[in-house]
């Protein structure tokens, strides 16, 4: 493809070069090579604009950069807005892109919301995708591990290679870091959900109001003209998300508000079952009953959000209830790991927030006839302020706390857990992982509930930064399947 084509159909004026024939693109300069388009973004930790002269050096045609920027040799694509640019030319490059795309945003529920619709597709007979935290899964269940959202060349090359290997359908998880970079931009987006909006990302972010902005870029900018906007509104959500249904209404977009308070898919009961739990459900005009196989309740919220985007993607209504009563757990989301020698479940969670944390033990409690426990720490080099408020979520619903390493990263190990213990009032401190989770199965009686929650999915533990970083092997699933044997063994 000629580099002008690309400029026109992103609304550009090529500065010269538009006979010359496009090969790729990249961000990176060490993966340039003869025909690539390079993006020379200014990050927090690298400034691209240093490796320009590398990269035309390797074969690029052409640089997207600010006016400032020093390009010779090559293309200057001098634009405000170097990222989103980048973005608008690569959409033109990499097609063609499944028909069928939605996004889902918002603090906690991404991963499951998005997954659980790749499975709602799968089961009503698409061919579907997911992208996100898990990586991409595809419609045979393998999956490739990832960032919650890749770089722009990384998206839109799997985009089209999803589209090439003939799926239809595809669900991406949407963080407030890519919406900012412009890291999910140019494919066509038919709906988009808001699951929730807490404390997060404050290290990044300036403060709340910045993290929503970030976050209203999907509503705002990002889907489709006359797309559908899924928001949840429960019954104790906070005004976050009226907020973003506003937002989507501003843009003119179909709302589809989904919950205890949703006018669209509404959620009248909820009772706990010992495997899952039987909802009563009201949509077109229909009430249903239905067995989901899923504990908690925000595994509700994630289920019926999901139902949302898949409906408005035109998925039949009845094939979309049934699917939902046939979900599987998303891995590190409130998945059971292993029952203790003593009887009791081991739950392993990816909550990392106050309110995820709180959302988790609140799911697990209407399980347990004996004692919560709950295992986990915080991560370093990341918002400081939400660790004695993850200590007090835990501390306030959990009848024993055990209060241990997560992914220190460059800061002192002991240092995070002194935060947390600041907020979690007669916690216990196991600064080792492994030993943390060991303790508390050990602990735990029959009609007990054991949950290792924070870093879910992960299977490492980051140690250290930058040269002295190491990423040291650690699934928790794995762990606490280990430790319950091993005091299987020692109790035989």
């Amino acid at each position: 493809m000629k580099l002008g084509k690309l400029c026109a159909a992103a609304g550009l004026a090529c500065p010269s070069g538009e006979d010359q024939a496009v090969t790729g693109f990249a961000i990176d300069h060490r993966k340039v090579a003869p025909g690539t388009v390079f993006g020379a973004f200014q990050g927090t930790q690298v400034n691209g604009e240093d490796y320009i002269a590398p990269a035309i050096a390797a074969g690029a045609i052409a640089v997207v950069a600010r006016a400032e920027a020093v390009v010779e040799g090559a293309a200057h694509i001098a634009v405000a807005q170097p990222r989103q640019t980048f973005a608008q030319l690569a959409a033109g490059f990499f097609t063609p892109v499944p028909e069928h795309i939605v996004a889902v945003t918002g603090t906690n529920g991404k991963t499951s919301t998005a997954e659980m619709t790749r499975q709602i597709w799968r089961m009503a007979g698409e061919r579907a995708a997911s992208i996100g935290t898990l990586g991409v899964t595809t419609p045979d269940e393998s999956v490739s591990t990832g960032l919650t959202t890749p770089d722009i060349v990384t998206f839109l090359s799997n985009m089209s290679g999803l589209a090439r290997e003939g799926v239809t359908h595809v669900a991406y998880e949407a963080s407030s870091h890519g919406l900012s970079q412009y890291r999910n931009e140019g494919v066509p987006v038919q709906a988009a959900a808001f699951t929730n909006f807490s404390r997060d990302h404050l290290d990044y972010h300036t403060d709340m109001e910045d993290y929503f902005t970030a976050k209203m870029r999907l509503f705002g900018e990002v889907v489709s003209d006359g797309a559908t906007a899924v928001v949840w509104l429960g019954e104790t959500d906070s005004d976050w998300n009226r907020r973003a249904a506003d937002h989507a209404r501003q843009r003119g977009l179909t709302l589809l508000t989904v919950g205890e308070q949703g006018e669209d898919i509404r959620l009248t009961s909820r009772k706990p079952t010992q495997l899952g739990q039987t909802l009563t459900v009201e949509h077109a005009g229909q009430q249903r009953q239905i067995t989901l196989p899923l504990i908690g309740a925000y595994q509700v919220a994630n289920a019926l959000t999901a139902a949302g985007l898949a409906l408005a993607t035109g998925t039949d209504a009845s094939l979309v209830w049934d699917a939902v009563a046939r979900l599987q757990p998303v891995r590190g989301r409130l998945e059971r790991a292993v029952i203790a020698p003593s009887g009791a479940p081991v739950y392993i969670d990816y909550a990392h927030t106050p309110d995820a944390l709180e959302a988790a033990i609140a799911a697990l409690r209407p399980h347990v006839s004996g004692r919560l426990i709950t295992v986990f720490g915080a991560g370093g080099d990341r918002d400081h302020g939400k660790r004695a408020p993850m200590g007090a979520a835990a501390a306030g619903a959990s009848d024993l706390v055990i209060v241990t390493d997560d992914n220190p990263r460059g800061e002192d190990p002991e240092e995070i857990r002194r935060q947390v213990l600041e907020g979690a009032a007669g916690a216990s401190e196991v600064g080792d992982r492994r030993a943390a989770i060991r303790t508390a199965i050990a602990e735990a009686g029959r009609d007990d509930i054991v949950l290792v929650a924070g870093k879910g999915h992960e299977v490492g533990q980051i140690i250290g930064s930058g040269e002295n970083m190491q990423v040291l092997p650690f699934d928790d699933v794995e762990v606490a399947r280990e430790c319950a044997a091993a005091i299987a063994r020692g109790a035989a």
